[in-house]
Parts: C-alpha cells; structure tokens; sequence
C-alpha cells in the first residue's frame, strides 16, 4: 500500500508543478499582453497618456507605480507594484466576498448577491457554475479567470 502511494505522489507532484508553472506563465502572458496592447507607441515603456487610455483605473496610481519619477512606466515597475499590493487586493477581495455573504455559510446565495452585491446578482447564473444556487470563492475565481481568458483572445 505504501509502495503504491509513494509511486502516485512520485507521479503527482511533477504534474502539480507543472500546472502551478503553465498558470504562472499564463499570468505573465496575460500581463505581456496587456501591456504591449497598452503601449501605444512601441516604445517598451508606458506614459501617462497610454495608461489613462488603455488602463485608467492605474492612471490615478501613476506617480506612485512611476518609482524613477521618469514619467513612464516600465514593465518591471508594473510588475514590482503588482507584487506589492497582491496582498491588500486579495483582502479587499476577501472582505466584499463577506460582506455578499450575509449568513456566513462560506457561499454567496441569489438573496445575498441582491442584497449585498447587485452587480454580482446580474451575473448569478454565469458564475453560478454547478448551479446549486450559491456561489462559492472557487466559482467566482473561475469566472474571473474565463473573463480574463476572453478577453486575452479579443
């Protein structure tokens, strides 16, 4: 028995790696992307007027994301702000998740979504993925993901 699990987890674990690379890579693929869309002029770098067209929730950030104070944004100060502010957007993230569910059952039911969320409830059904009628951090992780899936191809 023991013999057998050790062969299986032998098996598994390369492949766990190897999905947590491919996701990575999609993510840093995405981000390319994104930024060469956003890069107007094909300079490798991003101005103030590039961001405010392409991505205007940033623009407000610009001076703080813009660390040489150059008036452009490189991909390694995107990325450095990224990485710096990952932890405050998963816990707003996980705050309006609790906030939407107002039982605290860990899922977010038809009721709750109109209740605590409106524009969630306007995409209940979509992200509502097994249909059981309550939305789950799991679903709405897969939502973002095909979202962002969409509009990587468009």
């Amino acid at each position: 028995m023991f013999k057998h699990s050790l062969i299986t987890a032998l098996i598994l674990v390369p492949a766990v790696g190897f999905a947590a690379d491919n996701t990575a890579g999609a993510k840093n693929h995405r981000a390319a992307v994104h930024f060469i869309r956003a890069d107007a002029n094909g300079d490798g770098k991003l101005s103030r007027a590039e961001v405010e067209k392409a991505v205007p929730h940033l623009a407000r950030r610009f001076d703080g994301i813009d660390t040489n104070k150059d008036g452009q944004l490189s991909r390694g100060e995107l990325n450095a702000w990224k990485k710096a502010h990952r932890g405050e957007r998963q816990a707003k993230a996980a705050e309006r998740f609790r906030h939407a569910d107002g039982d605290g059952d860990g899922a977010i039911s038809r009721a709750e979504a109109e209740k605590h969320a409106p524009r969630l409830a306007r995409k209940f059904d979509l992200i509502d993925g097994n249909k059981d009628g309550k939305l789950t951090q799991d679903e709405l992780r897969a939502y973002r993901e095909a979202k962002r899936s969409r509009k990587d191809k468009a």
